[in-house]
């Protein structure tokens, strides 16, 4: 059973991690950033994942509904 789960298993090829522009150390890498502990130098990744996902429309709160539905204008601020 051991021999055929590690045949199964596939190996990932090594990919060198990022280097700081500013100070040459290595970047950690996150979700959605590459940030330098030595530095603090942070690049974001691409934003390609959040312009694919829609957008889900902003409810207004219950007081300014309330008030459209009555006819009054909400306070300037």
């Amino acid at each position: 059973m051991a021999e055929d789960k590690a045949a199964k298993k596939e190996i990932k090829p090594y990919v060198p991690p990022k280097e700081c522009p500013k100070c040459g150390s290595r970047m950690a890498n996150h979700a959605d950033r590459h940030t330098c502990g030595k530095c603090g130098y942070t690049e974001f990744k691409s934003q390609a994942k959040d312009a694919q996902t829609e957008q889900k429309p902003t409810q207004e709160p219950k007081k300014a509904q309330k008030q459209k539905q009555q006819g009054k204008k909400s306070p300037a601020v």
